[in-house]
């Protein structure tokens, strides 16, 4: 059965860009512009000042008005960020010892 991860750390990196970190060790950074101004509850964090007051709550990014995304979704997004960053051809990997 598959784990539930929760957000233990956040932090705001610049424009619509939060850096979380979850609870099994998984970590990265998440541009979250495509939920900005997509429906009501997401239309204040159109201001970048509100935008940058997220905090954890119930395992997961949250904003004082109610905003906030599903741990699963974030946590899906940073591993396919992460598996692109990762080398994909065997000329680019490091020589075995």
């Amino acid at each position: 059965m598959w784990q539930l991860s929760e957000v233990t750390a956040i932090r705001y990196r610049e424009g619509h860009v939060y850096h979380i970190v979850f609870d099994d060790g998984l970590e990265g950074d998440i541009d979250l512009a495509e939920y900005v101004g997509s429906g009501p509850v997401f239309e204040p964090l159109r201001d970048p000042t509100f935008f940058q007051q997220a905090r954890i709550e119930g395992g997961t990014i949250s904003w004082a008005n109610g905003a906030d995304i599903a741990p699963e979704t974030l946590y899906e997004k940073i591993e396919e960020g992460n598996k692109a960053l990762q080398p994909t051809l065997p000329h680019l990997l490091p020589p075995k010892l």
